[in-house]
């Protein structure tokens, strides 16, 4: 149960998705150092950005993960059971689900994604390609326990996780989420997921510090949906994004600076800054491949199959649930 949501609720009227987002914010702004969920990161204004930060010449893994699934579509699409539901964890574009929707016979789509908006239009535009595909949106936030649609319950259940937002989760919260993910899909269940690899230091400072500053844009906007959503006061202008590399926990660190001395409200709440002080927005770890398969391993999942590109920049795992 979150604390802070009775209190918060009394303070202003909001549906229950707000008021958790309140309920965060309020909670995560309160902590010392102060942070965001990353998870917030993805209104419809949010998931836009994104998508222009996946196009980017620094940005490899969007091109780099394409390319395995185009490459080694084949090789997935034959450990999939035909007429399984194909069901995707924080769906965003269908770039990538396309490919292989193109190549299995799948018997229904789910998407899930917590920007309800975004989904659906993508949702929209996948009927129109694939008419005979049954395909059922679901609003929800995938790292918490979800229902899956009724009319694929006899259905054998594959997850999809492209993108390496395994990354975003820390160490324990990406075990918590595979383990949910193993109970959400079932019995035999398999799953397909992108895991973004260690590397050279400056490709992966120049993949989060565009010089078109798109990604710094995607950073600050969580400030604007708290001003939006939250009436808060958060003078925008007044922070920079700032991604560093944390060789210790091999993970970059995306953070929001205060380049001066501040007060912010939020729902009758003060939260000062001091100048330089950060909000933690996102972390994005990176693993090696056998501590990708330990972490799958201790998640009860086995790994199938691995596939990484030439230069071993990514990398795309098949899971079968473990016994």
């Amino acid at each position: 149960m979150n604390v802070h949501a009775p209190a918060l609720a009394q303070t202003q009227q909001f549906d229950e998705p707000t008021t958790v987002f309140a309920s965060d914010v309020v909670g995560d702004l309160s902590q010392f150092p102060k942070r965001l969920s990353p998870k917030y990161f993805y209104d419809a204004a949010g998931s836009e950005l994104f998508e222009q930060i996946t196009v980017l010449p620094e940005y490899y893994p969007t091109r780099t993960e394409l390319g395995i699934l185009r490459s080694r579509g084949d090789e997935i699409a034959a450990l999939i059971p035909k007429g399984a539901a194909l069901v995707e964890f924080g769906a965003g574009a269908t770039t990538k689900v396309r490919l292989l929707l193109e190549r299995c016979e799948f018997g229904a789509y789910v998407p899930v994604d917590i920007s309800g908006e975004f989904l659906n239009a993508q949702a929209a535009g996948l009927r129109r390609d694939f008419p005979d595909l049954a395909t059922y949106p679901v609003a929800a936030d995938f790292t918490a326990p979800f229902a899956l649609p009724d009319a694929i319950e006899g259905m054998p259940k594959v997850g999809f996780f492209p993108g390496s937002t395994l990354g975003n989760f820390e160490p324990h919260e990406a075990r918590a989420f595979l383990r949910s993910a193993r109970e959400i899909l079932g019995e035999g269940a398999q799953m397909i997921i992108g895991v973004d690899l260690e590397k050279n230091e400056r490709v992966l400072y120049d993949a989060y510090n565009d010089a078109a500053g798109v990604t710094a844009r995607f950073n600050l906007n969580v400030l604007v949906r708290i001003n939006r959503e939250l009436g808060a006061n958060f003078d925008v202008s007044s922070f920079m994004h700032r991604s560093v590399y944390n060789r210790e926990r091999h993970r970059i660190e995306m953070h929001l600076i205060a380049k001066k001395a501040q007060s912010v409200r939020i729902l009758g709440r003060n939260f000062s800054f001091r100048p330089g002080e950060s909000i933690h927005t996102e972390s994005s770890y990176k693993y090696s491949l056998e501590r990708f398969t330990t972490l799958a391993h201790n998640s009860g999942w086995s790994v199938r199959e691995s596939w990484t590109d030439e230069d071993r920049m990514f990398s795309v795992h098949a899971l079968t649930a473990a016994e």
